[in-house]
């Protein structure tokens, strides 16, 4: 404990001035029972203040009715409540010693009938949007003291797994913003959501066909956190020990600290991760019936550390101001030990090995700057601006040794040196105006600017010195700016609803090989517009609607030529003739929300032009894939999501999604036309048993699927979870196993007439252990040392 908080008073420390304007924590306990002297487990109380009653802090009571929480505050008053009983409101509150002692508190059976008004104001409920869902966060979950993964684990359609990874409507690839914009704290690089409890948070908001508003680049969806203005004052962190096998090991601070002006928030990381996997590759020649056999396990090691500080700064009730950093360095090792076997008509005539070892150091940086404007004639009527800055730099160096055990094999020793660097700005402006109760506009704009410079060399060892290979080696830059405006206008009534929305991008790219000076230039125009109704046929019952003009536009490495030569037999080059893909985006989803479960149906239809596919060309052996441009897709399909709770101690959360495709289209007077279907489906079970144990058991399927070229194998698998809370909730502990059968792989083949191509690719079983403790208000805020990219 002393070591706690030692650590917890040093950072504090290091913060700006002006979070000493408190008074002194007094500790408040008490027992709950019911007129029978039983243990009221989970009632809920509150501190209030005197004088303006507004809730300063609350929690739960224990399996055994006791409770303890902290306040700052000098003037207050307790409230303690339970469904179906009287509540009970103490003012004769006596301070001794930093301590009060409420003793044992008698509720008593209600004989009135709670009114329905007065429940929805106390319960979280879902409301319907018209191009979203919203969570409001009521008094049921706000009064606990839980972390803002455990709230998301409340909203339908969304789930968090025991090791926080979020997933919406069963697909992992979501974008998380706090109040509309990314955020260091939602960042890939940082477990931060974990400091920010319940009782900051004001309503969720789910959105999974965005409108013209957001960036109209491609995403499964989008969760924003809208954080409350009038944040409560005090103290909440963690301190996290994570290990696990194959190594997995990390140790994390994390604190909020809150005052009338001031919200600060800080999170200190350190860790070391081992990700083995193993491969195995065939490239079968059918026409000399000879082939190529490698196998052998991929590492990569990683050691980093992680510091994010930052500050919310309430200039008065109307203006915020955020400034926040999050800094981060890997350094990795890669050592790989590589199988190869050429075969002849079925027999070996050659085997060596070829040996990697690779080192490499990545510092990270990204910073954010917010200023949020709030207009006196309504919550809704906002101005804000935001700027977030990204760097990512990599300094890397490879070995390849090759060692021939027989057989004549032409293959020299290489080595690479990789000097990547790549900043990102992005600027946005937003302007929200409710003109009436149901009519509201936004405006605003977006410029993104993306700067890249690859230099990367390959050098063969030949006649006892190092020879840089000039038909590998090269420097690419890549320069991309990207400036969006866009409107919408909507109209909810009580029953229907429209929003239209209008979204004007250009894109400038340019890229530029420094050695052989070809360079690619793009320039474009593109309108992306929205439409999204709804109707809502009874409280529990909606319909939504909507259309949305989605673009991808191709990455750094879909454009750069130059591939990393692991394996010189199946090597992945860039295309820089590539051009965007385009999706028109057609949704329909109905949504059902009862007292125990929510479901959701939706159907959907992509009509996708320059799809984008990757292209195997097959030569001497050598497999290279390269992105394309090939034809038109049809895509349709539909999907089912349930969230089922029966009781307290039991849930269920389950993903189906089946599509199907109509692909048309030719490469190098190569017809690419298929059709093909494939399913998904995920199942998620929660169970809660006594002593404040939780179980969580996931089992995922993935059917077989094809693409133009290539065939996949369909895969099942499972993990386990356990989580045990200790102390009312300050520590608790995780257990997972990660692939509990180690089934979880990617099988692939590829049948031509003239070649064959068979792909394998397996991760490990994985056990984590980790053990966080909480303090301050609220409970354990939990820092996982899962490393998300």
């Amino acid at each position: 404990m002393r070591i706690i908080n030692f650590i917890v008073w040093l950072i504090l420390f290091s913060l700006p001035m002006g979070v000493n304007a408190q008074g002194k924590e007094v500790i408040v306990k008490g027992v709950v029972v019911d007129g029978a002297v039983r243990p009221v487990e989970f009632a809920t109380i509150i501190i209030k203040d005197k004088l303006t009653n507004t809730n300063v802090t609350g929690t739960t009571s224990g399996d055994d009715g006791a409770f303890e929480l902290a306040t700052v505050s000098d003037n207050f008053y307790v409230e303690v409540s339970f469904l179906g009983y009287e509540p009970v409101v103490l003012t004769n509150i006596k301070v001794v010693n930093g301590r009060v002692d409420m003793g044992t508190i008698t509720l008593n059976e209600s004989n009135n009938q709670v009114g329905e008004v007065v429940v929805r104001a106390e319960k979280s409920q879902t409301e319907f949007k018209l191009d979203k869902r919203v969570f409001n966060v009521g008094k049921d979950i706000s009064s606990t003291g839980m972390s803002a993964m455990e709230v998301l684990n409340n909203v339908p359609s969304v789930n968090v797994d025991i090791e926080g990874a979020i997933s919406l409507r069963g697909s992992e690839g979501v974008q998380i913003l706090i109040n509309g914009k990314p955020s260091v704290i939602a960042s890939d690089e940082s477990n931060a959501l974990g400091t920010i409890t319940a009782e900051m948070i004001e309503r969720i908001e789910v959105i999974t066909n965005p409108s013209a508003k957001y960036d109209a680049e491609g995403t499964s969806g989008i969760i924003n956190i809208v954080i409350k203005k009038d944040e409560r004052k005090g103290l909440n962190g963690s301190l996290s020990l994570n290990t696990g096998s194959p190594a997995n090991h990390s140790v994390g601070v994390s604190l909020n600290r809150r005052t009338e002006k001031f919200n600060l928030f800080s999170q200190l990381g350190v860790g070391r991760r081992e990700m083995p996997r193993d491969k195995k590759s065939i490239n079968s020649d059918l026409i000399n019936h000879s082939s190529i056999v490698t196998e052998g396990t991929e590492y990569r090691k990683e050691t980093f550390y992680n510091v994010i500080l930052g500050t919310d700064y309430h200039i008065n009730d109307y203006n915020i101001l955020t400034l926040s950093g999050n800094v981060a360095y890997e350094v990795e090792d890669q050592p790989s030990l590589i199988r190869y076997s050429q075969l002849v008509n079925g027999v070996e005539e050659a085997r060596w090995f070829r040996d990697e070892t690779t080192d490499a150091t990545n510092p990270k940086w990204r910073y954010e700057l917010q200023y949020v404007k709030n207009f006196k004639d309504d919550k809704e009527h906002q101005l804000l601006f935001s700027a977030l800055g990204n760097f990512f730099g990599k300094d890397q160096s490879s070995v390849f040794t090759n060692t021939v055990n027989f057989g004549n094999v032409d293959g020299a020793d290489q080595k690479t040196a990789t000097d990547f660097q790549e900043a990102k700005y992005t600027f946005n402006l937003d302007y929200t105006n409710p003109l009436t109760e149901e009519i509201m506009i936004e405006a605003g704009g977006q410029y993104v600017l993306q700067d890249v410079n690859n230099d990367y060399e390959v050098s063969n060892w030949d006649n006892m010195q190092w020879l840089a290979d000039d038909g590998l080696t090269n420097v690419f830059e890549y320069d991309q700016k990207v400036l969006g405006l866009y409107g919408t206008a909507s109209y909810e009534g009580k029953k229907m609803g429209l929003k239209l929305g209008l979204r004007i991008e250009q894109t400038d790219l340019k890229t530029l090989l420094i050695n052989t000076q070809e360079s690619n230039d793009q320039n474009y125009y593109n309108f992306f517009p929205s439409i999204h109704t709804s109707l809502k046929l009874t409280s529990h019952f909606s319909l939504q609607a909507g259309y949305s003009k989605r673009i991808y536009r191709p990455r750094l490495w879909d454009l750069n030529p130059f591939f990393n030569i692991r394996n010189t037999y199946s090597v992945r080059a860039g295309n820089p003739d590539l051009q965007p893909e385009y999706t028109d985006s057609y949704e329909l989803t109905s949504i059902y929300v009862l007292s125990k479960a929510s479901l959701n149906f939706g159907v959907y239809y992509r009509y996708t032009t320059d799809a984008v596919e990757n292209v195997s060309v097959y030569e001497n052996n050598v497999n290279t894939s390269m992105p394309m441009n090939i034809g038109i897709n049809h895509a349709g399909g539909i999907e089912f999501n349930g969230k089922y709770s029966p009781n307290n101690w039991l849930s269920f959360n389950g993903d189906f999604n089946y599509s199907y495709f109509n692909r048309k289209g030719e490469y190098d007077a190569s017809s690419f036309d298929f059709n093909a279907d494939q399913w998904s489906s995920k199942l998620v079970s929660k169970l809660k048993f006594p002593a404040d144990v939780e179980v969580e058991i996931t089992g995922n399927y993935r059917s077989k699927r094809k693409t133009v070229q290539w065939e996949y194998e369909d895969n099942l698998y499972a993990s386990l979870g356990l989580r045990k809370k200790m102390m009312k909730g300050r520590v608790v502990v995780n257990l997972g196993v990660r692939d509990v059968f180690a089934s979880r792989k990617s099988e692939y083949e590829n049948h031509d007439s003239d070649y064959y191509l068979y792909g394998l690719t397996e991760g490990r079983r994985f056990f984590t252990f980790g053990i966080s403790y909480g303090f301050g208000d609220g409970e354990a805020m939990e820092y996982s040392g899962r490393r998300r990219r």
